[in-house]
């Protein structure tokens, strides 16, 4: 496939929600809990065992007086899935386990695993955007940023080459779709051992320095609608023209809600054009703050871009920007 074909893929799915189900203008309520592990689950096979068929006919009858309330007030899935990504440490049956300590300051041959409903580490996984899962690292402060591709061993166990810089709380991200499934987001934290000193979040900008390079940014989140994003990447102050694909993009943005850490992926709309702008639609669920992590690649080096940026409740009858559907 070709460079122009591989990234005209990307066109779809261009206005993306947080978890994939926030309509236009609903806000985000209380975080949803967890979903049942699997070794509540496997206690739960357990006591059927003991129980006989009552059991089962009380569960069969509970399970029927929660179809019944669901029509007024909703299901504990529904809650799930209106989660926004990156939140659940487990979702769908899918759970995301850390199996390695981390270091302060010192490379860490990090592992982990993506259990499936079955309890046994997912092994088929869908490619999306060149890789079968992407694997994001940032600190509880949003001031740190790392965004990894480990390798999986035929028993399901990724492992990638982590540093942490600083003593403190993060959180990592595991973005796959297994075979079969829907795209997930996954969330676990890690903590860093140490004195930790928390920075405060960066000031709002419209400009990011990434060494010769600066990156401005055009346009406006607004909560419940598709918001279009224009990044201009110039260097030495002259446009730049001839960006390089990373992961059949010229561009990868992360968005990060401050407070919760909430995660969006987004991909930029299709272009000929190498540069120097590259344009994003997103939509983001709620007013507030929120950090925009933007990788390109040129010379043969991916860098990031950061910049905070205020999500404000703009005018609901404003035209929204055209883009389009699907993922």
């Amino acid at each position: 496939m070709n460079t122009a074909a591989k990234l005209g893929s990307y066109a779809l799915g261009l206005a993306v929600v947080f978890g994939g189900a926030l309509g236009v203008g609903r806000a985000v309520g209380p975080v949803a809990q967890d979903p049942p592990t699997q070794s509540h689950t496997a206690m739960a096979k357990s006591q059927e065992g003991h129980e006989g068929q009552d059991a089962l006919k009380g569960q069969e009858a509970s399970e029927g007086q929660k179809s019944e309330k669901s029509q007024e007030h909703g299901t504990p899935e529904q809650a799930y899935s209106d989660t926004p990504g990156g939140l659940q440490v487990s979702q769908n049956g899918y759970t995301l386990n850390p199996l390695t300590p981390i270091e302060t300051g010192k490379a860490t041959d990090f592992r982990f695993a993506v259990t499936g409903p079955d309890g046994r580490p997912v092994t088929d996984y869908q490619v999306e955007h060149d890789k079968k899962l992407h694997f994001i690292v940032v600190s509880r402060d949003l001031t740190t940023f790392l965004h990894l591709h480990p390798e999986m061993t035929p028993d399901g166990i990724w492992s990638v080459g982590l540093t942490l810089p600083a003593a403190g709380p993060y959180r990592a991200f595991a973005d796959f779709a297994p075979t079969g499934g829907e795209k997930l987001t996954l969330g676990a934290d890690l903590q860093a051992a140490g004195d930790y000193r928390p920075k405060p979040l960066p000031e709002a900008s419209r400009s990011s320095k990434v060494g010769d390079y600066t990156v401005s940014l055009d346009g406006d989140l607004v909560p419940g609608r598709a918001s279009k994003l224009t990044l201009s990447v110039s260097k030495d102050g002259e446009p730049v023209t001839d960006l390089q694909p990373y992961l059949g993009a010229y561009g990868h943005l992360v968005a990060l809600r401050a407070g919760d850490l909430a995660y969006l992926h987004v991909h930029p709309e299709q272009s000929e054009k190498a540069g120097p702008q590259i344009t994003f639609y997103a939509e983001v669920p709620s007013i507030g703050d929120y950090r925009l992590f933007l990788d390109f690649k040129h010379g043969d080096e991916v860098r990031t871009a950061d910049f905070t940026v205020r999500a404000t409740q703009g005018d609901a009858t404003a035209a929204e920007p055209s883009a389009p559907h699907g993922h």
